[in-house]
């Protein structure tokens, strides 16, 4: 009962810093939460970008706690200019002893928000494989791969490296290459890859689809089939579906693809 009745004392005694204490949590949860609404209704209105959006709910959500922690610790006693020094004290210790990586983490994470190189939902292609960005933090932007392992990559290593952003819906332009013999005219391997292309279910009939000779070598030409999609979410599944087109489309018009010419020529 000592403990019991030492708890209610001081109850009693700070009642007044108590509620003061739950009116602020309050009244800051309340603000934070109109301010993440109207953030998120100008995010469906267009007028702030998913990124901006995204860091602007960050920040919000960083100045609410902080705040929080101020008013509590200021009701009962502590001054605010002490936490505010203990604050200072704290984040210089932490940043003097972070690694360099992380505050160049911090700094690329700032240039990335701002500069906007792909956007939150963007398709991109990254250290070669397709990634979807769920989010840009100050330190790590997080993406999610075609396997559904969300990735964790610094920021900073996002600025070194080149980056392919196909967007969410901007039509791109596809490619199938295959080589077939000389003896073959250009029309006779151009009309079965065009029948190829329209095979394929995401592939757009406007732009349409074309065929170029991209190269000759000493044995064989290649032929390179372009397409245009606009799926870009079903981007790896269209890629596999054309050279599985193209594939079964050279079989049935007898074309031959296969790499090894020099061994048939001197057979």
């Amino acid at each position: 009962m000592g403990l019991l009745d030492d708890f209610l004392g001081w109850v009693f005694s700070n009642l007044g810093r108590i509620v003061i204490s739950a009116v602020a949590i309050i009244v800051i949860s309340v603000v934070y939460r109109l301010l993440t609404r109207q953030i998120a209704k100008l995010k469906e209105q267009r007028k702030l970008e998913e990124n901006v959006a995204f860091a602007l709910r960050r920040i919000s959500q960083w100045i609410a706690g902080l705040a929080v922690i101020v008013v509590v610790i200021a009701q009962f006693g502590v001054e605010v200019g002490l936490i505010a020094g203990l604050l200072a004290l704290a984040g210089g210790t932490i940043i003097g002893f972070a690694a360099m990586n992380t505050l160049g983490n911090a700094i690329a994470g700032i240039i990335v928000m701002t500069s906007r190189p792909f956007q939150i939902g963007d398709r991109i292609y990254f250290n070669g494989q397709f990634a979807d960005v769920e989010a840009v933090d100050l330190i790590y932007t997080r993406m999610r791969t075609l396997d559904n392992v969300l990735v964790s990559v610094p920021n900073q290593e996002l600025l070194k490296s080149e980056i392919d952003d196909y967007g969410k819906k901007t039509n791109v332009r596809r490619s199938c290459s295959i080589t077939a013999g000389y003896e073959l005219a250009p029309k006779d391997v151009e009309t079965p890859l065009l029948e190829a292309a329209d095979k394929v279910d995401g592939v757009l009939r406007d732009p349409k689809p074309y065929v170029w000779i991209t190269e000759f070598g000493d044995y064989s030409v290649e032929h390179t089939l372009y397409v245009f999609v606009n799926q870009i979410k079903r981007l790896p599944k269209i890629d596999a579906d054309l050279r599985r087109a193209v594939l079964e489309t050279c079989r049935h018009h007898g074309i031959d693809i296969s790499t090894p010419q020099l061994l048939r020529r001197v057979d």
